[in-house]
């Protein structure tokens, strides 16, 4: 028996519907769409980050948040589910860049260990002064971390330090640096480059670059083989002390620029 159809679709409103899902779902929109998104959610990263270096993360809301981008609060969810993983995804953005940029730095094969070092300190010094805000948060905000993000943030601090401590001890052995403490004098390092975001002023010390390749001498200046004396180990209290001496140094080297600021 055959069955005669009574009706026939006409194929006009399936085309329109098959060309209006694929549309949809072409390639070049959903790629900008994805752009899009992430440009929205870096942008909800930087007022965060402000927020929370000024007010501490307790003391900053999601609706403070939205309301300096001039959102409501439901919007801030399509591109972070809580203020936690905010604080979260800024945590591992602050450590894991760093942590690989350290590495490659320390692998290089053309430079020396005080070159290395150098180059090192320059690195960290750059990166705090160009993101204070981001290094603030991490100050204010180490307790309030989940316990796998402060692991995570622990272990790449550890590595950093075990990245600049393999270099000193490479300079330690190839007779450039005093015979010190590696991490002990790794610590020294990390000391000189975060101090500086407390009391960098672009206006009064100039330029990251040049204040960057200051502390970086300053820092490899306190390492460097002294061939007229013999070599002594380096404890913690001399490793204060030399921090304080170079801090010292550093200040009476800016001393002229900031009487012309009084002036």
């Amino acid at each position: 028996m055959v069955r005669i159809l009574t009706h026939v679709p006409t194929p006009s409103n399936p085309a329109k519907k098959t060309g209006a899902q694929t549309a949809s779902k072409s390639p070049a929109r959903s790629g900008a769409d994805s752009t899009r998104k992430q440009l929205m959610a870096n942008e909800v990263l930087e007022h965060a980050t402000r927020l929370f270096a000024e007010r501490g993360f307790t003391g900053t809301s999601l609706q403070d948040i939205a309301t300096s981008m001039g959102l409501k609060r439901p919007a801030l969810y399509y591109y972070f589910k809580s203020k936690e993983d905010l604080l979260e995804r800024l945590i591992d953005e602050a450590v894991t860049g760093p942590a690989d940029e350290l590495r490659s730095i320390a692998a290089r094969t053309d430079l020396d260990a005080a070159e290395r070092l150098h180059a090192i300190t320059h690195h960290i010094v750059t990166l705090t002064l160009s993101h204070t805000d981001r290094f603030l948060l991490l100050v204010k905000s180490e307790s309030e971390l989940s316990p796998a993000t402060r692991k995570k943030f622990d272990e790449s601090r550890r590595e950093a330090t075990d990245i600049v401590a393999a270099v000193i001890s490479d300079g330690v052995e190839a007779g450039l640096f005093r015979s010190v403490d590696p991490r002990i004098a790794a610590f020294t390092v990390y000391g000189i480059c975060n101090w500086a975001a407390w009391w960098y002023n672009p206006d009064r010390h100039g330029s990251i670059e040049v204040v960057a390749d200051q502390l970086a001498d300053t820092a490899l200046a306190g390492f460097i083989q002294n061939r007229n004396r013999s070599p002594a180990p380096l404890t913690t209290q001399s490793a204060i002390a030399a921090l304080r001496d170079d801090l010292d140094r550093l200040e009476a080297s800016l001393s002229p620029t900031r009487h012309r600021d009084r002036n």
